[in-house]
């Protein structure tokens, strides 16, 4: 039985898998009716087992993806033509020729996403520029959409043809290499704990590290210590799942009632978060959470490594997804029947010794890259600070001098300060200002009186007279009864 609730949920867990394929599922199956009773039971399940809207594939272009397929969905054409359409046809893009005779609705909104994917491209890019210090300079973004396959970049107004064919071509090349970044990802992990455990043991001292050694070579020796892992999809591992899980007698085992009783979503077929799920027995067997030896890590590592070795051995069409009639083949085969046995995690190192050495040498770069930078910034931030006190030296001086300004100029609107002269106050005058002071008359006389020559000052008056009778007739002039303080300034003058 298919139904498009059937399908709708398909591609929901496609894509919390990260399974572009399964959009031949999703569309090219037909609504069948079903009872009421029937409806009433399985439509709350339906709902709970739709992942959130935040899942996604893990391409870093997966909204614009499931929009583009979101939208296709809803035209009647395409959804037709992708249900005569068989998986190498999507492969090579003969569906994607269909793109022309959708609706001009659907045509509109997908032009509308892609200009919307365009921008949020160039948006990065100018982001990533930023970061990277080229502000000023001037970003070519034609060239930099270059490296984004799977869109057009040459026409970034309108959805074409060829825009799907790059999105469906880009997204099954991306997804088929998803596991093995996952791989890569976790031999980095297991690079960086070693790295970090050899860096600790550098910090102790020799009873110390010896001690922490010990520790080492004992968790080890505990995680190993586990009972025997069944092959993955083997009649063993599949019978312990029958009898455990499912409860039933592992006489009775039987290959076809046992895939419809892990087809969780009843389409018909084993998806790879269901042949997982198939594993958690044997996984239990190896890891503990509670236990300080076993690395959770590891055993989801350990999970993708069981999948994916049941996948290359029964995925006959390499559609990412097991067929009732593949998974029957698969149980005939001697594989099924007389597997090998399975080395775990522990029997299988991530990396190499060599891999390990490249790898604390590309650390030993980026420290010293970062210690290089941090001796930049420092040596920035003392300039910055001896510039601040400059300034602020500069600050301090400035307005010391607008102080002192102003202090001259309220100084020159005061009354100027008095002394105390034979008891009297009188103000302190410079010395012209006195001399100009006794020309004038006191305030306190009544009228000011006619000077009164004294005999000297007579004698003083005949004397400069007869001086200036004498110079008129070129004979020289006399000096007498003139003050001994003003003798020498007198002969200095002409």
């Amino acid at each position: 039985m298919r139904s498009c609730v059937h399908t709708k949920m398909w591609w929901s867990r496609a894509f919390l898998t990260g399974w572009l394929l399964l959009l031949v599922q999703l569309l090219c199956l037909e609504a069948v009716p079903i009872s009421i009773d029937k409806t009433k039971v399985q439509e709350p399940e339906k709902k709970t087992e739709e992942p959130p809207a935040s899942v996604d594939t893990g391409l870093h272009y997966d909204r614009y993806l499931r929009e583009v397929i979101d939208f296709l969905e809803k035209d009647q054409h395409f959804r037709e033509k992708l249900h005569n359409t068989d998986m190498e046809d999507i492969k090579q893009g003969k569906l994607a020729k269909e793109l022309d005779f959708v609706s001009h609705h659907v045509r509109t909104k997908l032009d509308e996403l892609k200009r919307q994917e365009v921008n949020r491209l160039r948006t990065l890019i100018k982001a990533k520029q930023d970061l990277e210090g080229g502000n000023d300079i001037a970003v070519d973004h034609q060239a930099l959409l270059k490296q984004f396959e799977y869109l057009n970049h040459m026409n970034p107004h309108t959805f074409e043809v060829e825009d799907l064919d790059r999105l469906i071509r880009s997204a099954t090349k991306d997804l088929e290499n998803y596991d093995k970044e996952r791989h890569e990802e976790f031999k980095r992990y297991e690079m960086m704990k070693e790295h970090d455990r050899r860096e600790h043991l550098k910090t102790l001292d020799d009873e110390q590290r010896r001690k922490e050694e010990e520790h080492y070579e004992e968790m080890k020796k505990k995680h190993a210590d586990h009972p025997k892992v069944n092959h993955p999809g083997s009649q063993n591992q599949l019978k312990e799942v029958w009898e455990e899980a499912d409860g039933l007698d592992p006489e009775d085992f039987d290959p076809k009632t046992f895939f419809n009783l892990h087809d969780t979503n009843g389409d018909g077929f084993f998806d790879e978060q269901e042949l997982e799920a198939l594993f958690t027995k044997e996984l239990e067997k190896i890891y503990d959470p509670t236990n300080e030896e076993d690395d959770m890590v590891e055993m989801e590592e350990e999970r993708l490594r069981m999948r994916e070795h049941v996948m290359n051995e029964v995925d006959s069409n390499k559609d990412r997804l097991v067929s009732l009639d593949e998974f029957l083949v698969a149980t005939k085969k001697k594989e099924f029947l007389e597997p090998d046995s399975w080395e775990t995690l522990e029997q299988n190192q991530a990396y190499t010794d060599e891999e390990m050495r490249e790898f604390e040498e590309h650390l030993a770069q980026q420290e010293q890259d970062l210690n290089q930078k941090a001796f930049d910034l420092q040596k920035q931030r003392d300039e910055l600070e001896r510039q601040q006190e400059q300034l602020n030296a500069q600050k301090m001086e400035l307005q010391q001098a607008v102080e002192h300004m102003e202090r001259l100029k309220s100084q020159k609107g005061d009354t100027p300060p008095e002394v105390l002269v034979e008891g009297n106050a009188v103000l302190e005058m410079p010395a012209a200002d006195n001399q100009l002071h006794e020309a004038q008359p006191q305030e306190h006389d009544p009228a000011p009186q006619a000077p009164q020559n004294t005999p000297q000052d007579t004698h003083q008056e005949h004397h400069g007279q007869q001086n200036q009778d004498q110079a008129q007739h070129g004979l020289p002039q006399t000096h007498d009864n003139i003050p001994p303080g003003h003798q020498e300034v007198q002969n200095n003058l002409p």
